[in-house]
C-alpha cells in the first residue's frame, strides 16, 4: 500500500537538456536569448531567489495574491458571521444593558480569522500551483543548491533542437550542457 501511496507521488520527471553556470548574469542573458529563439517551457532552477529571471522566462504574475485576498474576505465574513451568531443568536448574554453584538469587542478575533483564511489559503494555493508534494524529484545537479545556477529546455518544447540549445548556452558561458530529467 506504501508503495502505491510513494509511485503516485512520485515527481514524474521530463527529459530535456540542461545548462549549468556558475554566473548568474549569464544565466540570465542565456534566459532571455532562449525565450527570443521561442522557447516557452523552459525552466532556471536558482539556489536563491532572483527577480530578474522572472522576465527573462516570461512567467506571468502569480495568482496567489488575489487567492490571499478573496479568502482574507472570506474570514472576514465569516469572523463577523461567528462572533454576531455566537454572542446575539447562540448564547446570547445580556452583561450590564451592553449590546449583544458589539463591534469594537470583536475586532481581534475578526481580524485573526482574516489572517488564518488568508495564510491557509496561501499556503494551500502555492501547494497546488507547485504540484506539491513530490516524493523523490530528480535532480540535475546537487550543487544547483548551493552555487550554481542552470536552465533546462524540456523535449516538449516548441522548436526542439539539441544542436540550437547547445550553441545558445556555450554562446553565453556555460560551464556544463547535460542531458537531464526534471
Amino acid at each position: 500500500m506504501l508503495d502505491s501511496l510513494f509511485s503516485a507521488l512520485k515527481a514524474k520527471g521530463t527529459d530535456g537538456l540542461a545548462g549549468i553556470w556558475t554566473d548568474e548574469k549569464k544565466l540570465i542573458q542565456a534566459a532571455h536569448r532562449l525565450r527570443e529563439a521561442g522557447f516557452v517551457k523552459f525552466d532556471a532552477i536558482t539556489p536563491f531567489p532572483m527577480h530578474e529571471i522572472d522576465e527573462a522566462i516570461g512567467i506571468p504574475r502569480s495568482y496567489i495574491p488575489w487567492v490571499t485576498f478573496i479568502f482574507g474576505f472570506v474570514g472576514l465574513a465569516f469572523g463577523l458571521w461567528f462572533t454576531w451568531w455566537t454572542s446575539a443568536y447562540n448564547w446570547p448574554l445580556n452583561v450590564g444593558g451592553k449590546p449583544m453584538w458589539s463591534l469594537p469587542a470583536f475586532i481581534p478575533v475578526i481580524f485573526e480569522c482574516v489572517i488564518l483564511f488568508a495564510a491557509l489559503s496561501s499556503v494551500g494555493a502555492l501547494f497546488v500551483s507547485a504540484g506539491l508534494p513530490k516524493v523523490d524529484p530528480p535532480v540535475i545537479d546537487p550543487d544547483l543548491t548551493s552555487h550554481k545556477f542552470a536552465l533546462f529546455v524540456p523535449e516538449n518544447d516548441r522548436g526542439y533542437d539539441v544542436a540550437k540549445i547547445e550553441e545558445i548556452f556555450k554562446e553565453f558561458g556555460a560551464d556544463e550542457v547535460k542531458k537531464a530529467e526534471f
